[in-house]
C-alpha cells in the first residue's frame, strides 16, 4: 500500500514525534514495541532518531563530548557495533577495559539521556578488518564464516558467553538504556546458510536478551535477511529505488525504520574522497521524517580506524580502506560540526516537542611546529625485536604463524626470506596478500600485489637472499570474499616456474611492545643515508596537549606511532593526507614520534589543524557496487 495511506499518515510529523525520553528507573518497563505502524516505548508512541558512533573509533576521553554533540543535534538514540576482533584478540583472551569498556560507554549514553540500539554482531562489517571477526578463526582450513559450521558457532558461543552477560543488565527492562538489539548484520547480502540467523537469534535470547530484536539489510538483502519474529529494517542513502516501499510491503502493519541512513561514504586508498552534499541529505531526511519513519544516521560521527584495523573492498578488485573514517558525516573525524550537522539540527528542532540542548564547544586544535626526525633504524636491524622467527619448507600465511600464543599474526607485516641461486621470473601466482616489497640482498627490486604478479630477477650463480616484506593492507569486510582473507604468502611463489622452499619468516605486527623494544636498540643519526625500509624517530615537545593532524609530505608509505600507539597508515597516493592525533594521546613534555617508512622519508614531520584530502567525488553521482 502507499506509504501515505498508512495509519497515522494524516497526522503531522511533529505530532508523531515524542519528546526525548529520559530513562525512568521506577516505571513499569514495557520496552520498545513494534506491534503497529509506529514504535511504542512504555506504551507511548516513539520515534527512533538515532546516530552511529563507534566507541572503538573514538578516544575514550572524547566519548562524552561526541555523545553530547549527538544529543544536541536532536537525536534520542545511540547505535554502536561491537568488534569481536578487539574484544577477543586471542582465543579465550577477552578485553573489556579502558578504550574497550563497552559497559561504560552504554552507561554514559544512558546518563546523558540517550537510548541505545546495540549491534553486537558477531559480524559487523563497518569497514573494519574482516568485518570485526577475529583472524584466528582463519586458522581452521575448513572455516565457513557466518554459517552454522561448528567451528564458527562454537567460537561465537564462547564469545557471547562473555559478551552478552555484560549487556543484559543494561537492557531497558533492567533500568538500562538498551531498547533494541540487532541480530547479526546485513545477512541478506551474504545468505550462505538458512539456519544461521536462527542460531544467532537463539544465541541472544538464551543468554537473556529480551529487548526488541532487529535485522538490518540493504534493499536487495531484505528478501533473505530476515528471521522469524524479528523486525526488519532497511539501509539506504537515496529514495529513488523503492527501498522503503519494499520494506513496507514485506512487513505490513509494522513500523518502518532506516537503520543505516548513509550520511556519506568511506574511502579507499588511491581514489578520491567521497562526499555527499548536505542539502541533498537534508531533503531526503525531511521526506523520511514526513512519512513518519524512524531513522539512524550511519555515520553520525565516523572517527578513526586506528592502527591496522581498516577493512577492504573486494568485488573483483581488492581496494584497502583508509585509516580515516571521517565518512563525510555530520561530525568530522576530529569531532567538528559541519554544515550537515547544523542543517540537521535545524530540521530536527522543528519536529521536537521540547528545546534541543546547546551543542558543546568545539575542541581546540593546533598545528605544532614541524618536527625534525633525528634517528633511524633499518627494518633489517629491527628484526631482533620481532617476537617470532619461524622456519618451514613452504611459506606460511600470517594467521598460521606460531605467534601470539599460537593464535597467529593478525595485522601488520611479515618478512619471508629464502636463498636463491639463479635468476629469472619471480611469480607470485597471486599468492601475495596484499602487497610485497621484493628485495635481493636487501636491495629493492620491485613490488608484488594483486595487479603485479611477476618481478624479473637478474641472473647470478652466487647465493643471494630473496626477501619479501608482505603487508596485510586490511581484510575484506563485506561480500563473498570474506572466507578467503588469509594474509601474507598464502601459497607457493616460483622462480622460473620452480616453487621456492626453505623460508624463514619474521612476524612484524608492530604492536606497542615491539615499538618499545625498538627503543633500546642502536639508532643511527639521520646524517647517514638510510637503508629502507626503516623506522624514523623524532621528539615532539608539547606544553598543553591538543588535538592535531600529523602530515608527512614527501614521504611515501608506512605507519605512524605516537608514544607507542599506532595512529594508522600513511600513503602518498591519498586521498587521506593527514592522520588524526588526539590530544589525550599526547603528554606535556616529550612525545616520541616513530614513522615506519617503506620507500622514501623526508627530514621533517608536519602538523595541521584540519584533515586534508586530495580530489573529492560526489558519492551521489556514482553507482555503488558495494554497500555498508
Amino acid at each position: 500500500m502507499s506509504l501515505n495511506n498508512r495509519p497515522g499518515a494524516g497526522t503531522s510529523a511533529a505530532e508523531q514525534l515524542t519528546k526525548i525520553r529520559k530513562p525512568n528507573r521506577m516505571s513499569a518497563r514495557q520496552g520498545l514495541r513494534a506491534d503497529s505502524t509506529h514504535f511504542t516505548l512504555d506504551g507511548a508512541p516513539f520515534r527512533i532518531l538515532g546516530g552511529s558512533i563507534h566507541y572503538f573509533r573514538v578516544p575514550r576521553a572524547y566519548w562524552r563530548d561526541r555523545l553530547l554533540k549527538l544529543k544536541a543535534c536532536g537525536l534520542n538514540t545511540l547505535t554502536t557495533y561491537v568488534p569481536w576482533n578487539l574484544h577477543e584478540p586471542e582465543r579465550g583472551v577477552y578485553l573489556f577495559q579502558e578504550e574497550l569498556d563497552l559497559e561504560a560507554y552504554i552507561r554514559l549514553a544512558g546518563e546523558l539521556g540517550l537510548w541505545v540500539i546495540l549491534r553486537p554482531g558477531p559480524y559487523i562489517c563497518a569497514e573494519w578488518d574482516l568485518g570485526g571477526l577475529p583472524s584466528w578463526l582463519l586458522q581452521d582450513k575448513k572455516m565457513k564464516l557466518r554459517t552454522s559450521y561448528s567451528g564458527f558457532t562454537s567460537a561465537v558461543n564462547s564469545y557471547f558467553d562473555k559478551l552478552i552477560p555484560r549487556i543484559t543488565p543494561l537492557q531497558y527492562k533492567n533500568g538500562g538504556p538498551i531498547i533494541a538489539v540487532q541480530v547479526e548484520n546485513e545477512y541478506g547480502s551474504y545468505a550462505k546458510d538458512e539456519r544461521y540467523m536462527s542460531f544467532i537469534k537463539e544465541a541472544l535470547l538464551s543468554r537473556g536478551i529480551s529487548e526488541l530484536l532487529l535485522t538490518s539489510d540493504n534493499n536487495d538483502g531484505l528478501k533473505c535477511g530476515g528471521v522469524d519474529g524479528v523486525l526488519q529494517t532497511v539501509n539506504l542513502q537515496k529514495l529513488t529505488f523503492g527501498d522503503v516501499q519494499h520494506l513496507a510491503e514485506l512487513q505490513p502493519q509494522k513500523p518502518l525504520m532506516v537503520m543505516e541512513y548513509w550520511s556519506g561514504w568511506f574511502d579507499v586508498w588511491g581514489e578520491p574522497h567521497h562526499v555527499f552534499p548536505a542539502p541533498e541529505m537534508i531533503s531526503i531526511v525531511r521526506e523520511l521524517l514526513d512519512r513518519g519513519i524512524s531513522i539512524n544516521f550511519y555515520m553520525f560521527h565516523g572517527g578513526t580506524s586506528f592502527g591496522f584495523m581498516n577493512g577492504a573492498v573486494d568485488l573483483g578488485t581488492y581496494k584497502p580502506q583508509t585509516s580515516s573514517y571521517d565518512y563525510d558525516a555530520p561530525l568530522t573525524e576530529s569531532g567538528d560540526y559541519t554544515t550537515k550537522y547544523h542543517l540537521l539540527r535545524s530540521l530536527l528542532s522543528t519536529y521536537s516537542n521540547e528545546p534541543i540542548s546547546e551543542p558543546p564547544a568545539v575542541q581546540s586544535r593546533r598545528a605544532y611546529e614541524p618536527l625534525a626526525v633525528t634517528h633511524y633504524i633499518s627494518l633489517w636491524e629491527s628484526l631482533q625485536c620481532a617476537e617470532t622467527l619461524f622456519r618451514a619448507d613452504d611459506p606460511v600465511n600470517m594467521e598460521c604463524l606460531p605467534a601470539n600464543h599460537n593464535n597467529g599474526q593478525s595485522y601488520g607485516y611479515t618478512l619471508y626470506q629464502t636463498d636463491i641461486y639463479s635468476g629469472g621470473d619471480l611469480n607470485s601466482r597471486n599468492h601475495v596478500r596484499d602487497r610485497a616489497l621484493v628485495f635481493i640482498d636487501r636491495e629493492l627490486i620491485g613490488v608484488l600485489d594483486y595487479r603485479t604478479q611477476k618481478v624479473k630477477i637478474s641472473q647470478s650463480k652466487s647465493e643471494r637472499t630473496l626477501s619479501l616484506l608482505v603487508e596485510n593492507c586490511g581484510r575484506v569486510n563485506y561480500g563473498p570474499a570474506l572466507d578467503n582473507q588469509q594474509k601474507g604468502l598464502v601459497g607457493d611463489i616460483t622462480l622460473d616456474n620452480v616453487p621456492l622452499k626453505k623460508f624463514t619468516m619474521h612476524c612484524l605486527d608492530m604492536k606497542t611492545s615491539f615499538i618499545n623494544r625498538l627503543q633500546s636498540q642502536k639508532w643511527t643519526s639521520v646524517g647517514t643515508k638510510p637503508t629502507y625500509p626503516a623506522f624514523f624517530r623524532g621528539s615532539l615537545v608539547v606544553d598543553q596537549p591538543t588535538d592535531t593532524f600529523l602530515k608527512l609530505p614527501n614521504w611515501s608509505k608506512g605507519v605512524v606511532f605516537v608514544n607507542g600507539q599506532n595512529l594508522g597508515r600513511h600513503w602518498s597516493v591519498g586521498p587521506q593526507k593527514a592522520l588524526y592525533l588526539p590530544g589525550p594521546w599526547l603528554r606535556s613534555g616529550d612525545n616520541e614520534i616513530v614513522v615506519f617508512e617503506e620507500l622514501k622519508a623526508a627530514e621533517t614531520v608536519h602538523f595541521a589543524e584540519n584533515l586534508e584530502y586530495g580530489k573529492t567525488v560526489d558519492v551521489s553521482t556514482q553507482l555503488f557496487c558495494t554497500l555498508i
